[in-house]
């Protein structure tokens, strides 16, 4: 009797290395994804099976991979070659899983970049591309902040992303999506604490002012509050900039806390309001010394 997950006679294996025919693989994962990246992003044991927490990752992973392919298709039905850049981009999770299941079906030139300020794991990643066979992947050992003016980069890109981009580096993303003149921003910001520090630092002054000063009175409301704050503020500054923004939750990505997804699609509308909005915020809660970061490339006296 043969075993359960044999291949039957004459079934022919995936050109692309590493691949696997459905007939091999556990009902969630999908025909022609590579099990060998699978394995490397853990989700698959050396073995090639699923256990329960693989299979709860596997399930996060499509819930990621849901928001963001139906942006990959819009843009594709624009023209035909796609560019991604993600930030913060770490292991290279993200971009590793959008090329397996959408990029490495293209023809012509699409392309995912990953940013990642430590060299070991760029490197880690470009040899795992080169033996995966992703040729439309590349690594730069740079900051956010160095990669909006690096030339290794296209002057425009479709699609910037940033996972957990710790603190500024966010900020960052969102400056170099601005610049890159993005159509769309997928974020999922982590660890504001710059916000929450002003916030701290200037609540003598505003325990006077306003009652609002409350909120965030204590230090773990300051926490908390400051973190709110600063993705309100992100919500507003790309509002100012005539992208169309949603806020939902990201369901147990990499079982943080930190699960506030924003995606903004530039749809050019009016930006006046947005912008007063954006200046009463740091008005009313004390924060006029940040207006730097957040007014980057507006201006409030000339909003639309």
């Amino acid at each position: 009797m043969s075993k359960p997950n044999a291949r039957p006679a004459g079934q022919q294996k995936n050109k692309a290395k590493g691949d696997a025919p459905a007939t091999d693989l556990a009902p969630e994962i999908r025909p022609g994804q590579s099990i060998e990246l699978l394995k490397e992003l853990h989700i698959l044991t050396r073995d090639g099976k699923l256990n329960q927490d693989s299979r709860r990752k596997l399930k996060q992973v499509y819930h990621l991979y849901q928001f963001i392919e139906p942006l990959l298709q819009e843009i594709r039905s624009q023209h035909p070659d796609i560019s991604v850049v993600d930030h913060g981009a770490g292991k290279s999770y993200l971009g590793f899983i959008l090329y397996d299941l959408f990029f490495k079906s293209l023809e012509g030139a699409s392309r995912i970049y990953g940013i990642e300020t430590r060299e070991e794991l760029a490197q880690k990643s470009t040899e795992l591309a080169k033996r995966l066979g992703f040729p439309g992947m590349s690594f730069l050992n740079l900051s956010v902040a160095d990669s909006i003016e690096s030339s290794a980069l296209p002057e425009q890109i479709d699609v910037v992303t940033a996972l957990h981009a710790c603190d500024t580096a966010t900020d960052d993303a969102i400056h170099f999506a601005l610049k890159k003149r993005a159509q769309f921003m997928v974020l999922v910001p982590c660890c504001q604490a710059e916000v929450a520090s002003v916030l701290n630092r200037n609540k003598g002054q505003s325990l006077g002012r306003t009652s609002l000063t409350e909120l965030w009175r204590h230090p773990l409301h300051t926490r908390e509050f400051g973190s709110q704050v600063t993705n309100v503020l992100r919500c507003l500054q790309l509002e100012a900039h005539g992208y169309q923004v949603s806020v939902t939750e990201l369901v147990g990505w990499e079982h943080s806390m930190k699960n506030e997804l924003i995606v903004a699609r530039y749809k050019d509308l009016p930006r006046k309001r947005p912008t007063e909005r954006l200046q009463e915020v740091l008005q009313s809660l004390g924060l006029e010394e940040m207006g730097e970061r957040f007014f980057t490339g507006l201006s409030p006296s000339a909003a639309q």
